[in-house]
């Protein structure tokens, strides 16, 4: 019975995006009927704040050659087929140099203000090189508000990873993590957001037929972005420094 239960709770997500991605085409044509729809990377899922409707983001591609793609982004907010809300970017995400693995919807506990709940819409990326190797993870955070979205937070990056080695071991790497939590101030009418951000470098080194791993402490780095208004504002290299330092 707990098995039956437990796997039935886990192709609920699933079963969810099943059913709104049965409406990519409608919202396409409502949104951007000129342009390819590149479903592969369109996600969607159920407002946690209002299960009623659907928070999604599209990709449409804008240019297509040998070297990439260019893509703009819609997010939207819809009832059924019918999109209430949405915005659009053009040229948000270009391929050229490297690739777009996948994009997804972050439905955190985002609470920026009393009844205004944030969600996100990430994209990872990674490097074509094998050796010289390279991922990120960017995110940015959309706001429902006075009957429209608008994006409140951008390419903040959530995850990276980088490194050069020699194909075979030796090499030298560097993974960077950083996790958002909604701060008690606030500025501008919606609160700040705290992050945390650590980074463990590691280094491989060839002993005989074996492979050794060296990772360093990690490096924890702590600092505030506070909203201007319009967005939230990342501060210096020096300044979130200063702020992990006190």
């Amino acid at each position: 019975m707990r098995r039956a239960l437990a796997f039935t709770l886990l192709c609920l997500p699933f079963a969810a995006y099943a059913d709104c991605a049965q409406q990519f085409s409608a919202w396409a044509r409502q949104l951007q009927p000129q342009l390819k729809l590149a479903d592969q990377y369109s996600v969607c899922k159920p407002s946690p704040s209002d299960p009623s409707r659907t928070l999604a983001a599209l990709l449409f591609v804008e240019k297509e050659d040998d070297d990439g793609a260019q893509y703009g982004l819609a997010v939207l907010s819809a009832k059924g087929a019918t999109v209430e809300r949405q915005l659009y970017e053009p040229a948000a995400i270009t391929t050229d140099a490297i690739t777009l693995e996948e994009v997804t919807l972050d439905t955190a506990r985002y609470n920026l203000a009393p009844s205004l709940r944030a969600f996100g819409v990430r994209a990872r990326y990674s490097g074509p090189s094998r050796v010289n190797q390279y991922s990120s993870t960017q995110m940015n955070l959309y706001l429902d508000q006075g009957g429209q979205l608008r994006k409140v937070l951008d390419g903040f990056e959530v995850e990276k990873f980088g490194g050069e080695w020699d194909g075979n071991c030796a090499g030298e790497f560097s993974e960077t993590h950083s996790s958002l939590a909604v701060g008690k101030a606030t500025s501008h009418g919606l609160a700040d957001l705290e992050v945390t951000e650590k980074t463990v470098d590691t280094v491989a080194v060839a002993k005989g037929d074996d492979c050794n791993d060296t990772k360093s402490a990690p490096k924890v780095t702590k600092y505030s972005l506070s909203y201007d208004g319009q967005r939230y504002q990342m501060p210096s290299i020096q300044t979130a420094e200063k702020a992990s330092s006190r």
